[in-house]
């Protein structure tokens, strides 16, 4: 015996109580809730980028007061846990932001990011210049071809310096002056320091 038809009834209250195709589109529109918490990690690593840069750079960005002060303030915690609730803080004020002003500053730390590489790469050319004076003599006639106005005296005297200082395990101070003195040479900006320098400084703060 066949089976009966069955007999679809139109539902009465579809599209009266039930769920709109309109609202239906507008919240599959919505972003996920695991892409609102990325988001929201990501504007928080963007606080935590600012937090990382010099005071001086931070006050340049363009960005509400409020924002840049919770920023600030995050420098200057040293206690770990205090330092995890301001930089919570910091991404809750980030979400505040209009897209174009985040956009805004993405695109200055890039723009930060690319001027570090070349610092970067300038660094590495001076250390390596400096290297081939201690090492060759010929090195300082070779600098003074490409640069005339080359004090070449004394900077044969800062290499002969340096070349004892190692010998004696003494304080690099010629060591670090033939750095600057092929910084100014190259035009190299102050943004590239002597690693030297650097580490020492590093070590005073510590003491």
């Amino acid at each position: 015996m066949a089976s009966p038809l069955l007999t679809i009834m139109p539902n009465a209250n579809r599209g009266s109580t039930g769920f709109q195709s309109n609202e239906f589109d507008q919240e599959y529109d919505r972003p996920s809730k695991s892409q609102r918490k990325r988001d929201m990690l990501a504007l928080q690593d963007l606080g935590a980028e600012l937090i990382s840069q010099p005071k001086d750079r931070i006050v340049r960005v363009p960005m509400p007061e409020d924002v840049r002060d919770a920023i600030l303030e995050c420098k200057e915690i040293r206690d770990h846990e205090g330092k995890r609730r301001q930089l919570q803080y910091v991404g809750k004020k980030m979400r505040s932001l209009e897209e174009t002003e985040i956009a805004a500053i993405r695109e200055i730390l890039d723009s930060w990011k690319g001027h570090s590489k070349a610092a970067t790469a300038g660094l590495h050319a001076l250390e390596k210049q400096r290297a081939r004076l201690l090492e060759n003599d010929d090195a300082l006639t070779e600098l003074r071809v490409r640069h005339p106005q080359l004090d070449v005296q004394h900077l044969r005297t800062l290499v002969r310096n340096a070349r004892r200082e190692q010998a004696e395990g003494k304080p690099p101070k010629a060591y670090r002056e033939i750095f600057q003195v092929l910084k100014s040479l190259s035009g190299e900006s102050d943004d590239v320091a002597d690693p030297e320098l650097t580490e020492q400084d590093e070590h005073d703060n510590e003491d």
